[in-house]
């Protein structure tokens, strides 16, 4: 079984920062790439950010420069910093990771964390 934990979430004012945290745990002999999906209202979920294995790093157009998604493979995490956030960012996040499990591979799903950005 792997749990998946998802933290960090919350309201930040337009301009500002917050850092979400994934982590995977449980019978777990390795992970291969994790991302970050979002999903606003009324809207299709859609490919935030993403890191191999080996660090390399996709980002979705809205987000470059602005969002940076990074690694821990000690704690089976990965992070997701936001920085001048916009109201458009304001949308429910998910993480991802494609594993190999007690069960062979599988890719798993966060709970969500809502984001909101608002003054």
């Amino acid at each position: 079984q792997v749990q998946v934990v998802e933290s960090g979430g919350g309201l930040a004012q337009p301009g500002g920062s917050l850092r979400l945290s994934c982590r995977f745990s449980g019978s777990i002999a390795g992970i291969y790439h994790m991302s970050w999906h979002r999903q606003a209202p009324e809207k299709q979920r859609g490919l935030v950010a993403r890191i191999t294995s080996s660090g390399e790093t996709t980002y979705g157009d809205s987000v470059k420069g602005r969002f940076t998604i990074s690694r821990d493979n000690a704690k089976n995490t990965v992070y997701l910093q936001m920085n001048s956030l916009k109201s458009e960012d304001t949308a429910v996040y998910y993480c991802n990771a494609a594993l190999v499990g007690s069960s062979g591979y599988n890719t798993y799903w966060g709970q969500g964390t809502q984001v909101t950005v608002s003054s």
